[in-house]
């Protein structure tokens, strides 16, 4: 039986497929037939008479229908037929979804409408990713907020489906407000001290340690501090245990994220323009942290170890010069031709730690080259892998969120232009040319990998976000956090 949950200042999002074969027909969801049916067919009518056919994220508002809905929203799902398809490496039908609940509930937000009731649409899940995601917006630091919306699902029985959906989105979102707060506000020690707060809740099952600068120079990771040492905040290393797996001795998954709080470049200075999105430059270490925060709110049953070396990377009369040498954990030496190739150095060092736990596969995620924008723009994630395994547990995870990866060479090719260095066994930048920028970064991390199963994330392409994924507002994206969150949990399920 069709029951109604309103009252208040509530709003209503419903959806509607288009018919096949059938031009410029419509065919409403299960929840919105049954509200539909509520009202003796007046949504019906009104859709017919409203205007042409609603197509695919677009959406339409009706006013005073119903007593406990001042505004209903109907938004376009497009045919419900669509699957995964092949060609964009997505499943269609859950990215339709995600888009047409995403525009209508920014559409009642824009209202004011504080609450809103949310149409599964066929996937509760989808439907609370879209809602959720569409819904952040970073104005913490402005007087004037967008209206605080709650939302919740509406005429269906998948509620376990729509709160997973809700703790992915809020992953991607804590990713997301990392990312875009300013680098006077996440610092090194600030964005350890968030995440503590995050993971504060789950100590039986977490453990958080936060090295100092005193630990890190007893690691002796040179390469690491010759990023720090040019700022005048001290560089933090964040190491999260969760053990979500019953077997103790299950070897973890590790995760590694780049941490540079803000890249000014270095000695090697940025052009000025655009440099106040370099607060974002620590969009790796952000996405792994809030992708374990998610995995321990989901109870996921494995172990993750997540790794973020967190510093600023700062010009000052102590900062590293290009053309020093410095030396890595691993005891390879390393010619730092351009300071602001910094990353790769940060994550030498995370990555020699990292292998010290055994992990069973481990996966760096980094905003590493401005190369990688422009080989993938925002399309996908460029993914430069040593496993065909690996490889595919993250591309099957990132058809399921919308968030795609895509696999790049790892060329010999790459290799000797890192390791033909003047001075040192590495240098820090390929020597012969600039072409390949991301491949031969990822060839440099390489020469601190010796696992089978290991995976570098270059997210340059897919920090911000303009309008390329309708159910992001513009800003910082938090992807991939999804799909970290997705291929945890496939590894947890499938093993």
């Amino acid at each position: 039986m069709y029951t109604l949950r309103g009252g208040g200042d509530w709003g209503l999002v419903l959806g509607v497929f288009e018919k096949e074969g059938e031009e410029g027909s419509l065919h409403l969801t299960e929840a919105a037939a049954g509200f539909d049916q509520s009202l003796s067919g007046k949504l019906s009518e009104l859709l017919k008479i409203s205007g042409p056919a609603l197509k695919k994220g677009k959406s339409r508002v009706f006013y005073g229908i119903h007593k406990d809905f001042p505004c209903v929203a109907v938004v376009g799902l497009g045919k419900s037929s669509a699957g995964v398809c092949g060609t964009e490496n997505w499943d269609v039908s859950k990215e339709s979804i995600r888009q047409a609940v995403s525009a209508g509930c920014r559409l009642l937000q824009d209202l004011e409408v504080n609450h809103v009731q949310v149409d599964a649409c066929g996937d509760a899940q989808s439907a609370a990713e879209g809602a959720t995601l569409g819904l952040f917006q970073y104005d913490q630091l402005k007087s004037k907020k967008k209206t605080k919306v709650t939302t919740q699902l509406h005429g269906s029985a998948d509620s376990a489906g729509w709160e997973k959906g809700l703790m992915y989105a809020e992953g991607q979102n804590l990713a997301r407000l990392l990312m875009e707060a300013p680098a006077n506000h996440i610092t090194p020690t600030a964005f350890a001290n968030t995440i503590e707060e995050k993971l504060a809740a789950h100590a039986e099952r977490v453990t958080i340690n936060k090295r100092s600068q005193a630990w890190i120079e007893e690691q002796q990771m040179g390469a690491f501090l010759s990023v720090s040492k040019g700022s005048e905040e001290p560089p933090v290393f964040l190491e999260l245990h969760y053990n979500g797996s019953p077997d103790s001795t299950q070897a973890p998954l590790l995760l590694v994220g780049k941490g540079i709080t803000f890249d000014s470049g270095g000695i090697s200075l940025k052009p000025s323009p655009s440099m106040d999105a370099m607060r974002a430059d620590m969009g790796g270490a952000a996405t792994v942290c809030a992708s374990i925060v998610t995995a321990v709110a989901l109870k996921l049953p494995i172990n993750i170890i997540g790794l973020a070396p967190l510093c600023e990377n700062m010009p000052s009369g102590k900062a590293t010069k290009p053309g020093d040498v410095v030396t890595a954990k691993n005891g390879k030496t390393i010619q730092v031709d351009n300071t602001d190739a910094e990353g790769r150095l940060i994550l030498a060092d995370a990555l020699c730690y990292g292998h010290t736990f055994n992990p069973r596969a481990i996966v760096n995620v980094a905003t590493l080259t401005g190369a990688m924008d422009v080989a993938l723009g925002s399309a996908a994630t460029g993914v430069f892998t040593n496993s065909d395994w690996l490889y595919e547990q993250l591309h099957k995870a990132s058809v399921v969120t919308g968030d795609r990866v895509w696999r790049m060479p790892l060329f010999q090719h790459y290799t000797r232009q890192v390791t033909d260095s003047q001075l040192a066994d590495l240098n820090n930048i390929g020597k012969y040319s600039r072409s390949g920028g991301a491949c031969t970064a990822a060839a440099f991390l390489r020469e601190f990998v010796t696992a089978p199963h290991w995976a570098h994330l270059d997210i340059a392409g897919v920090m911000s976000n303009k309008d390329e994924v309708p159910y992001l507002r513009k800003g910082m994206s938090g992807r991939p956090t999804r799909t970290l969150v997705e291929f945890a949990a496939g590894l947890a399920h499938n093993g």
